[in-house]
């Protein structure tokens, strides 16, 4: 009889990190592989065209939640969750990453008394401000068996008195996935839509509340755009909570006014990637883009007090920034000049991240 797994994602950086999981899972004729998508990011910009584009199979399991409130949304998750689990009875239950889906999918599957098994955990930020610090640390506290992705991760663990026999230093699933899908990246048509020539754009994300969720944010948002476009293009896709927040305080209008900004919806993947690829350099409050650019060898400015990835600062090219016009232009100005660092790649970052998980699951469940 075959062991099956099921692993639950909710978000457009969930997504990212399976996209392998299938074609790898395939390799080995005694798991199945179940995929559930609790729909946390319901917008078709946000979900439907990950699959889509990347030519991924549909979830085995997918819903509709009741967006009203967090905690009805939340309740929701968890029921979906509930019902996949005893419709599919896995011998294990992935979990990725540190959104609300992830926590959400750990408490189900401990009630159930289903193994839980945490793809990039032990990640820490070390600031309770943070949800997703909230999701990783109790997610970790309900998991049996640690996928880490950097020493950092490996190191936390053992801290909170995780046993080292569950803590499997892997690497980056979200590089597997770069590499995977590197021939479509660099074959992109984005910067000949855009009428961009490579490193003659600074490319820009920012969704954090603390970043976009008040007027002084906002303010200092608008500040910064204004700023850096007298230096380069800019390009924001701009996320739908920065969105709605710029209207909501009537901001949005000051950004209509930068002749050197292109804005832009939620972009696909590819696209995306082949944005960084070719930008001059990264401003972002993102967990994700510190690798990706980490990865590709890009500056990358993480406007955040603080980062639960170090090793994109210790051995990449990404650096922690106060939130102002100040400090941002001194490390542009070393960008522009040539002097900022040049990064190198993390250990086992190399593509084979997800091939190591299962090989480790097939092992374990065949015991």
């Amino acid at each position: 009889m075959k062991k099956k797994i099921l692993t639950v994602v909710g978000t457009r950086p969930n997504i990212i990190k399976i996209t392998q999981f299938q074609k790898v899972v395939e390799k080995y004729p005694f798991l199945e592989h179940y995929l559930l998508h609790t729909g946390q990011h319901y917008s078709p910009t946000m979900r439907d065209v990950f699959f889509d584009e990347l030519s991924l199979s549909p979830p085995h399991f997918s819903f509709d939640t009741d967006k009203s409130t967090l905690i009805t949304q939340l309740a929701d998750i968890m029921k979906g969750i509930e019902d996949a689990i005893r419709a599919c009875k896995p011998e294990i239950v992935l979990v990725v990453g540190d959104v609300n889906s992830t926590l959400m999918a750990a408490l189900v599957a401990n009630k159930l008394n289903i193994k839980i098994g945490h793809v990039e955990s032990g990640l820490r930020s070390f600031d309770r401000t943070m949800p997703e610090e909230h999701n990783r640390v109790m997610t970790d506290w309900l998991s049996d068996i640690f996928f880490v992705t950097e020493k950092s991760g490996y190191e936390n663990l053992l801290k909170e008195g995780k046993s080292p026999e569950n803590i499997y230093f892997v690497g980056n699933t979200m590089i597997d996935t770069l590499l995977a899908y590197d021939s479509l990246i660099h074959s992109s048509k984005i910067l000949m839509k855009l009428n961009l020539k490579p490193k003659e754009f600074i490319l820009i994300t920012m969704h954090r509340p603390q970043n976009v969720d008040t007027y002084e944010g906002l303010c200092k948002l608008v500040e910064m755009l204004e700023a850096l476009g007298k230096i380069k293009k800019i390009v924001f896709p701009i996320h739908p909570r920065t969105l709605y927040n710029l209207k909501n305080y009537g901001l949005e209008s000051k950004l209509a006014k930068s002749l050197n900004l292109i804005l832009l919806e939620p972009i696909g993947y590819i696209d995306f990637q082949n944005l960084i690829l070719n930008c001059s350099f990264v401003i972002t409050d993102s967990g994700g883009i510190q690798e990706e650019t980490t990865f590709r060898q890009i500056p990358c400015i993480t406007l955040r007090p603080n980062t639960e990835r170090p090793v994109t600062v210790e051995l990449g090219t990404n650096v922690l920034c106060n939130y102002n016009m100040e400090n941002i232009l001194m490390l542009v100005n070393d960008i522009e000049n040539g002097n900022f660092k040049k990064g190198e790649i993390p250990p086992l970052w190399d593509g084979k991240s997800t091939e190591r998980i299962f090989l480790i699951l097939s092992k374990m469940l065949m015991d």
